[in-house]
């Protein structure tokens, strides 16, 4: 994953493109461009074609938030498996190191549509494309989950798909935003 690299958007596989969409990565605004909700990829990129994409393996979760005490807008929040400000210092760490980083390589992005009434279409399709990416790892990402999508919006704003793989785990615990 390169952060603001210059590549076309995708063209092929899109399940949602959504215009006038401000990225934020852990609290550091990126501006105003497009997202695209592509099978292969997730991908957001600005008006002078700088972006980025995240393979949904390395995405463990996506939620709508409308928790306003978290963050001022509503949005589409996705955490990612990797620290992505510090790639490149994450290459250089021996595997030991690298172990301790898997706990703590997390990204939060949020992506801020100017249009609410989008948050939930892009979260629909977030949830078709991850489906299409299970998990090797986990017993439970196999494509087979018949549950209904876990809604913890009144408990604290947020809309969490239980399919995805870390899901679960946060159904009993406090999530902070």
């Amino acid at each position: 994953m390169v952060l603001l690299r210059s590549v076309p958007p995708p063209t092929e596989g899109v399940r949602h493109e959504q215009g006038e969409t401000t990225a934020v990565l852990d609290g550091k605004g990126l501006g105003t461009g497009t997202l695209y909700v592509a099978e292969t990829r997730l991908s957001w990129f600005d008006g002078s074609g700088m972006g980025f994409s995240l393979e949904y393996p390395t995405i463990s979760l996506h939620a709508i938030s409308r928790d306003l005490s978290a963050y001022p807008q509503e949005h589409l929040y996705v955490m990612v498996n990797a620290k992505l400000n510090d790639e490149m210092q994450e290459n250089a760490h021996d595997d030991e190191e690298d172990e301790e980083d898997e706990c703590e390589g997390i990204t939060e992005i949020r992506f801020v549509p100017s249009d609410k009434a989008a948050l939930e279409s892009m979260f629909s399709a977030m949830c078709e494309c991850q489906a299409l990416h299970p998990d090797p790892d986990d017993e439970d990402s196999n494509g087979d989950f018949d549950g209904d999508e876990y809604d913890v919006e009144e408990a604290d704003g947020v809309e969490v798909d239980a399919g995805s793989t870390v899901a679960g785990q946060f159904e009993d615990a406090d999530i902070d935003h």
